[in-house]
């Protein structure tokens, strides 16, 4: 499984996000359209972007690689991570603030390989820190119709459901309620993913039955390039999508029992029982029903974001 969360020049200065420092709003709706990319994000282009999706202040680019239909799909996974009940007003306006603030992107490039010769250092100077990539080859817009998952194998999965929830728990969980979601040792959530490995590790263990955790362990993640915080990022997505049901169906759960145990919501309910309640407790407002990637708002308001000061993020 890549891991795929990248985090982009973290030692700017505030003020290259939020200009003169100043707090202030934007106005976002529910429109979801693919355009050119607009001049203000020129830099976009100059790697090889060519085409742009504003969903609620979030950005996404793509490259030329990309087919419209994918780029269209992961737009609309967006947006129906930030607004599940699909009314047109993002869900919870404490987290789409920071991902706003933060000017979140996706890109997209057609494949892996792609990825790799964009030149993102450019991107880096002009002052956007919390990107996330996608590619457009692991993007699977079949993957779930009419709420029914159409998997030919255990190993076919969308990669939008998996990319795109990482910068909204990262970038917008983890920032609005710290204590709670926040990617460090002592958050609510950290507690329960310690829980879930058998034990506190700032590395991935080498001694231990389950990958080298502990026996007791039902997340054994094992990426030595994913850090603690990384870790965390990737439990709350097994977590929540499994609870969402996009884990389950034949041939899953043997793919994923090298990393992960609990892919039913009911096997999370009774498996890891505080996470389970940590993420259906209705004041976070996540999803309840997974994106298929076609949202539909029932109608099309303007919600006022506010935006807020960035400081230095290691």
């Amino acid at each position: 499984m890549t891991i795929g969360i990248m985090l982009v020049l973290m030692g700017l200065a505030s003020s290259q996000i939020i200009t003169d420092n100043v707090m202030k709003n934007i106005e976002v709706t529910p429109n979801v359209e693919i355009v050119e990319i607009p001049s203000k994000f020129s830099v976009f282009g100059s790697v090889g972007c060519d085409r742009y999706v504003n969903v609620f202040g979030v950005h996404i680019f793509a490259s030329p690689t990309t087919p419209e239909d994918k780029l269209s799909h992961a737009a609309d996974v967006l947006a129906q991570y930030l607004d599940n009940d699909e009314d047109g007003v993002p869900d919870n306006p404490l987290v789409l603030s920071q991902l706003v603030s933060r000017n979140v992107f996706i890109i997209m490039p057609g494949t892996e390989a792609e990825m790799e010769t964009l030149e993102m250092d450019r991107i880096e100077e002009a002052g956007y820190r919390f990107g996330q990539d996608l590619y457009g080859e692991e993007t699977k817009p079949d993957f779930l119709v009419d709420g029914k998952i159409n998997a030919p194998d255990g190993g076919y999965y969308d990669g939008a459901l998996e990319e795109i929830l990482h910068p909204i728990t990262q970038h917008g969980y983890a920032n609005a309620y710290p204590e709670v979601f926040g990617e460090k040792r002592g958050s609510t959530l950290a507690k329960c993913m310690d829980a879930a490995r058998g034990g506190y590790f700032e590395k991935v263990p080498k001694e231990g039955p389950k990958s080298g955790y502990p026996a007791e362990a039902w997340y054994h993640y094992t990426d030595e390039t994913c850090d603690y915080g990384c870790m965390v990022t990737e439990y709350i997505y097994w977590a929540l999508t499994s609870i969402l049901g996009t884990q389950d169906f034949p041939g899953r759960s043997e793919d994923l029992e090298v990393e992960w145990e609990l892919n039913t919501r009911e096997q999370v309910k009774t498996g890891d029982t505080a996470v389970y309640e940590l993420l259906t407790d209705p004041q976070y407002k996540f999803p309840t029903k997974a994106p298929d990637g076609s949202y539909k708002p029932s109608a099309f308001p303007v919600t006022v974001v506010p935006v807020v000061v960035i400081e230095n993020e290691d």
